[in-house]
């Protein structure tokens, strides 16, 4: 097989593998109304249901995105496929809040495992000039696979009851953890180079970075901490719309689970396939004027789609609030590729999957590891509506943020290509 021809099924089976880790995910918010009639859940407890998955997802991802970059990365996604597999089927069986909380919370070790790593796994197959590209292909499952999750939990809870959803949602991430054990990892070939390369006497009192000392480095690099801040703000906004936009469906238009799951999960995927391609090719297309396209293009969808976003909420209309719902998530979904470009970009090959998982830890934990239980808290208090209003400023936030981090993009992307510790910012 050749090269490219590699590349891309590698890529094919990374980005099956991601649609599970989305459809897993997800499945359980179209549950929720359902859910919460059978164990009697407040809406806080439903969001802390998304918020036990989250916390457990960003902790877990520092340890495994350390010992990821030590070696044996395939045997971290394969892995964490399985198990989170393993606990969506176990979430089927539960009988109590708590028990339903923890099968959540083991989910997020198995998807942690996974996207600590496979991100710079898919990219080190193609060239940097593909990145922008590749990398909207594979972010694509997040509205894809989000979607489908959205769908078959809304139609396999409302004809078969939301246990059954669980059982059904589970299997096809058993079989793609068993195919990508057959991987071969990019960078053993650099790794065996390293090795074989005659290495520099350490200098006196030299001592080897930390675990903790290697991720304070990555997050000295400030195109890459800005843009994981913007990337946890924009978390934020999206970790609350995923929980309980379609419980606010059922509720604003009185549908029924299956329709506003559906409904919403269309749109998520249409949206979601057109935004996030659209985003890889236009900024794969502007970097060839300017070198900064990845974070132009990511600010200006997300500036965009905030005014869209409200209107959506605010709307007495069901059509114009639906046609303003799916325009604000195509331009959301612009910056999926290029902003996880801007990181493969500005860091280091020897330590991506660290790089990948501190930005996995922050985006969550100032992200969606909050949000549902935030916008259940206030929807208790007062309403829904305004809880997921409020939560939309988030977005602007996270554009604003991408503007400043085009002021240390190059050389920060320089530094690394060159080796430079200390670079000079203009």
């Amino acid at each position: 097989m050749t090269n490219k021809r590699l590349a891309w099924s590698v890529l094919a089976l990374l980005l099956a593998i991601n649609l599970m880790n989305y459809v897993d995910r997800e499945a359980l918010y179209s549950l929720l109304p359902l859910i919460q009639g059978d164990l009697k859940l407040s809406d806080a407890q439903a969001g802390s249901l998304a918020s036990a998955f989250v916390i457990v997802y960003m902790f877990a991802a520092l340890p495994i995105g350390y010992w990821a970059d030590k070696g044996k990365r395939v045997g971290w996604m394969a892995g964490g496929a399985a198990l989170w597999s393993l606990a969506t089927g176990l979430s089927g069986i539960a009988w109590s809040y708590a028990s339903l909380f923890s099968a959540r919370a083991a989910v997020g070790i198995g998807e942690s495992s996974y996207g600590s790593v496979s991100p710079s796994f898919v990219a080190e197959h193609f060239p940097a000039e593909d990145h922008g590209l590749v990398m909207a292909i594979f972010a694509m499952a997040v509205s894809v696979g989000s979607g489908i999750g959205y769908i078959a939990g809304g139609l396999l809870g409302q004809h078969f009851g939301w246990r059954s959803a669980f059982y059904w949602t589970a299997i096809p991430g058993l079989i793609l953890a068993a195919l990508a054990t057959r991987l071969k990892d990019p960078q053993h070939a650099h790794r065996a180079a390293a090795v074989a390369a005659p290495k520099p006497a350490p200098a006196p009192g030299a001592k080897a970075h930390s675990p903790l000392s290697s991720y304070l480095r990555i997050f000295k690099i400030p195109s890459y901490t800005l843009t994981t801040l913007s990337m946890g703000l924009m978390t934020f906004a999206l970790g609350g719309y995923a929980v309980w936009m379609p419980s606010f469906l059922h509720r604003q238009w009185l549908w029924s689970v299956g329709k506003s799951g559906s409904i919403f999960g269309a749109m998520t995927i249409v949206s979601g396939i057109v935004g996030t391609m659209a985003g890889g090719w236009i900024s794969d297309w502007v970097f060839k004027f300017n070198s900064r396209a990845y974070l132009i293009v990511s600010a200006t969808g997300l500036l965009v789609s905030t005014p869209l976003m409200i209107y959506s909420l605010m709307s007495s209309h069901v059509d114009t609030a639906l046609v303003s719902l799916f325009v604000a998530e195509f331009f959301v979904f612009l910056n999926m590729g290029p902003l996880n470009a801007v990181l493969v970009a500005v860091t280091e090959l020897k330590s991506r999957s660290m790089a990948f998982a501190a930005n996995i830890f922050v985006i969550h934990a100032i992200g969606d590891a909050l949000s549902p239980t935030v916008i259940g808290v206030i929807s208790d208090r007062s309403n829904l509506t305004l809880a997921l209003t409020i939560t939309s400023f988030f977005l602007a936030a996270s554009g604003f943020l991408c503007l400043w981090a085009m002021k240390y993009y190059d050389a920060d992307v320089a530094a690394q290509e060159g080796g430079v510790s200390a670079p000079v910012y203009v």
